[in-house]
């Protein structure tokens, strides 16, 4: 597995580079248009894509690259190495020049997220990880700490951490059911997943369908290389080799030991088709 220090040490780096791209950006005047589905876009997440699909092309030539601003082509499905990015991830809070956004970059491995690049260009952090190998969290000097979930198991004393504008009712009542008191709500899937990675949160629930493959696949890959856990609702993989592109059964995002029972709390509360 650690065959693929070049793949991390290459998403990270352009995932940095990125980051710098996309800072320049904030807070400033932008032109910002609607996609289908009503998800703004700016020329700030098509110039990120832009360069990271450019980087990732030149450096893994035989490699298929799926951008969340590029038309899916298909041409990922049936291939075993394929790379999964959003170049901005949290556009809204991005364009309100609040703070949860980061830039996204994973590599998914015969279906599987195995390599993992998340950068936040605000603190210039850049978090990175193998799956089932290791994660680490780089600061803008570029020196680099290990990164491990943290060891609660059980209530009382879980800390979650939620959506900001996709939040339900629904949170309440898993937060009752797990008797959580503790809740920090942050825009971006990747920002969340990094706290749980970090041991500064210990799990991150979605119930909702709005998600795809490219919000999920680098920040799974570090969160597994943590030590944590990433399923949907009903405790099942997500899936990233498939035509469609949504993780439309939630999300659960664990430290690994509150996993189990995590999912089999949730299991009477999200018994719903959306």
């Amino acid at each position: 597995m650690s065959d693929h220090q070049r793949e991390l040490d290459v998403a990270a780096k352009i995932a940095r580079e990125a980051a710098v791209l996309v800072r320049g950006y904030h807070g400033k005047r932008m032109v910002i248009e609607s996609k289908t589905g009503g998800e703004p876009v700016t020329e700030a997440d098509r110039a990120a894509s832009a360069l990271i699909v450019e980087r990732l092309e030149a450096a893994f030539p035989d490699d298929v690259v799926l951008s969340e601003e590029v038309p899916d082509s298909g041409a990922r499905l049936g291939k075993r190495r394929v790379w999964m990015v959003d170049p901005i991830d949290g556009t809204s809070d991005f364009i309100l020049g609040d703070t949860g956004f980061v830039v996204m970059i994973g590599l998914a491995v015969e279906g599987r997220p195995l390599v993992g690049a998340v950068a936040h260009p605000l603190s210039e952090k850049v978090y990175g990880g193998i799956a089932g190998v290791g994660a680490w969290v780089e600061g803008a000097d570029g020196v680099r700490a290990p990164l491990r979930t943290s060891t609660i198991a059980a209530p009382p004393g879980i800390r979650l951490v939620a959506s900001k504008t996709h939040r339900t009712g629904r949170i309440d009542k898993i937060k009752r059911a797990l008797q959580i008191k503790d809740e920090i709500n942050v825009g971006s899937v990747g920002l969340k997943i990094g706290l749980v990675s970090s041991a500064e949160r210990d799990l991150y629930v979605y119930t909702g369908g709005r998600t795809k493959i490219w919000d999920t696949c680098g920040p799974e890959a570090i969160l597994h290389g943590a030590g944590g856990r990433m399923t949907d609702v009903d405790g099942k993989p997500l899936v990233y080799d498939r035509q469609d592109l949504f993780n439309r059964r939630g999300i659960v995002a664990s430290n690994g030991p509150l996993h189990a029972f995590v999912i089999q709390t949730l299991a009477p509360l999200v018994d719903y088709t959306d």
